[in-house]
């Protein structure tokens, strides 16, 4: 794979992610573990008892592509909604902590702040509830969206746009952000969620995985030529200048405007758990582009960074150093 690309290039843009600022716009949630070990069954019904050992809150959704932007070195801002509670008050205060700017994320009455929580015993999820109101926005919190972007749209570098189909990603959003970000030629990165696929036309590249493509296209995906098939359908539809398909340990496939396809194999020696990876795809991708890298390295250096976050256990992230000793 890296024979086709030149590696020189790659550990440039890299050393370059200091400088790149990145606006998240997205479903921002809480993932909340809560971990522990079983040793029996309850007698009050046929299922494990959880003895609980610690817990974690940390930043999920579009708030866990904020902190993989972090973890490469970049400046990165959050826009979207949370509720006016505990949660969303320890959220903001991890954005804090890493000196993130707060202004862009708008606290509601109208919802809570979305939290997964997950129950992991001898590293296994037991179950997971959800403690979340999707649905459109009030009019309020859209407006104040728009606003801050009207504001602060000239200083990014770059804008991914995280879909988790909560309602932070809607029409009325997109709408107000496409002709700002091609006043300022800011490059969209859209990480998709099937349902919402019209909404992201004019996208600079979209990042569907495997299953999200043959939904959004109607093609199934079994070989190289329905693969060609299915990224050419969807990126004719959206009109983007490019789409990068991600097929788990096939790898990924990028296909460009009036380019073949080209296909990249997993670097992952050993993979460990996927859950984050597409959020440090879509992260890594935007880097790469906004440090002046072309399709084509931008989405190498981005299956390098997943390849190292899917073998690591948990929610992960890989760090520039990393990704530089990788190339290397």
């Amino acid at each position: 794979m890296l024979e086709k690309i030149n590696q020189t290039n790659l550990q440039q843009a890299i050393k370059k992610f200091s400088t790149v600022n990145v606006l998240v716009i997205g479903d921002i949630i809480v993932d909340h573990f809560i971990w522990g070990t079983v040793s029996r069954i309850s007698p009050e019904a046929p299922v494990p008892v959880v003895n609980v050992t610690k817990e974690s809150l940390l930043l999920g959704g579009s708030a866990n592509v904020l902190h993989n932007l972090y973890a490469l070195g970049a400046n990165a801002t959050l826009c979207g909604v949370i509720g006016k509670d505990l949660m969303g008050d320890h959220l903001i205060h991890l954005l804090e902590e890493m000196n993130s700017p707060t202004s862009g994320v708008i606290k509601t009455i109208d919802r809570p702040t979305t939290k997964k929580t997950r129950i992991v015993a001898q590293g296994q999820q037991v179950v997971r509830f959800d403690r979340e109101k999707s649905g459109p926005l009030p009019a309020d919190a859209l407006d104040s969206l728009c606003v801050f972007l009207d504001d602060n749209i000239a200083s990014f570098n770059a804008v991914i746009i995280s879909d988790y189909n909560k309602g932070v990603i809607c029409s009325h959003l997109l709408d107000h952000l496409r002709p700002l970000l091609i006043r300022h030629n800011i490059p969209m990165i859209v990480d998709p969620k099937p349902v919402h696929a019209d909404l992201f036309k004019g996208a600079t590249i979209i990042t569907p995985n495997h299953h999200e493509a043959e939904k959004m296209s109607g093609v199934t995906i079994s070989d190289e030529d329905s693969l060609y098939l299915a990224a050419e359908i969807l990126r004719k539809k959206l009109d983007s200048k490019a789409v990068l398909i991600t097929r788990g340990e096939a790898g990924m496939a990028l296909l460009e405007r009036e380019k073949p396809i080209f296909t990249i194999p997993t670097v992952a020696r050993e993979i460990y758990d996927v859950t984050g990876a597409g959020d440090t795809v879509i992260a890594s991708l935007a880097l790469g582009l906004a440090a002046g890298l072309s399709f084509a390295e931008a989405a190498t250096l981005a299956n390098c960074a997943a390849g190292i976050v899917v073998g690591k256990i948990g929610t992960a992230t890989a760090s520039a150093r990393e990704l530089l000793e990788l190339i290397s």
